[in-house]
């Protein structure tokens, strides 16, 4: 029986619960938050769907009770401020690494074996703080980012492409940031054929754009972060972890001398199972994305830097 636990109860949290019980990713999906009545609302509301839907997957909400998410085998850590108009992931830091250290100790309390996705922003320095602080293997500890980056460089290509999403691949490496992300123009294909033939490099360009600041617009838009693709998109990563799918998506997590960097949670493909991260792909960057993935990486170890001026490490 597979147990899969979120914690936060807000919009990328339900949402991502909700995507879980509709898929039948797990058996179980808990959705914990300190909010009284939250979770357990929110999740009579989906259980309320499960006839209407099909689904059988059973879910539950409690607050502020661990013991409950005892034996999960995935954790998705939501819990943090969401960015406002105008505020960069890196001016959270301070109050979201103090809750994401919290949340993950109490988790692995009742659930010791848990691989955790972090989800929580600043995503790749939440998740280096993670991996620092509780002593866990590095395949353990997995950052969503760049699996949400790619959708949304894959909703940017079908927009441009006007074609159907399903038949369109593309990737984003580097740090899950407006400025620090990488739009893999170059590895992008339609139907097994690079996007260079069918798109101009202008436009190609403009895709790239559009995707780095692609959390950006929908929160001007929206005023306050986006839910529904980042929820499904940390969704994904558990799916393919609960099914031993071993698909290929970007997540953050720990180079140790690949890409050239050490000591650092970057966006990178990986290979996703039941163990959590099975295998790092090298990719064969030419000399403009290594340039932009070693910026990438200098930008992450400067927020990384942060946590030691907060008292986090």
């Amino acid at each position: 029986m597979s147990k899969v636990t979120v914690v936060g109860a807000g919009n990328v949290g339900a949402t991502c619960a909700n995507v879980l019980a509709f898929n039948e990713v797990a058996d179980e999906v808990v959705m914990l938050d300190i909010k009284e009545g939250v979770s357990e609302g929110k999740t009579m509301d989906m259980m309320q769907t499960a006839q209407l839907l099909g689904f059988d997957s059973v879910l539950k909400g409690v607050t502020n009770d661990y013991s409950q998410s005892a034996d999960s085998d995935v954790v998705v850590i939501t819990s943090g401020l969401p960015r406002k108009p105008g505020m960069t992931r890196e001016e959270l830091i301070g109050v979201n690494a103090g809750i994401v250290k919290s949340v993950a100790e109490s988790i692995l309390k009742f659930s010791p074996n848990a691989i955790l996705v972090v989800v929580s922003n600043p995503m790749d320095t939440m998740t280096y703080l993670s991996l620092k602080t509780l002593g866990l293997p590095k395949n353990r500890i997995i950052g969503m980012g760049g699996a949400l980056d790619s959708s949304r460089f894959k909703y940017r290509l079908t927009e441009a492409l006007d074609c159907n999403a399903n038949e369109v691949e593309g990737i984003v490496i580097g740090g899950h940031g407006d400025k620090t992300m990488i739009p893999l123009t170059r590895f992008a294909t339609y139907k097994g054929f690079p996007v260079s033939n069918f798109l101009s490099a202008e436009r190609l360009e403009k895709v790239a754009a559009d995707t780095m600041v692609g959390g950006a617009t929908l929160t001007g838009l929206l005023g306050t972060s986006a839910w529904y693709a980042p929820g499904a998109a940390a969704a994904s990563v558990v799916e393919s972890i609960i099914h031993n799918q071993k698909k290929m998506i970007t997540c953050s997590v720990l180079l140790e001398g690949e890409y050239g960097q050490n000591d650092l949670c970057i966006g990178v493909p990986v290979i996703l199972g039941k163990n959590g991260v099975e295998e790092i792909i090298e990719l064969p960057l030419n000399a403009d994305e290594k340039a932009k993935f070693e910026a990438s990486a200098a930008a992450v170890h400067k927020t990384n830097a942060a946590l030691k001026e907060v008292g986090a490490l």
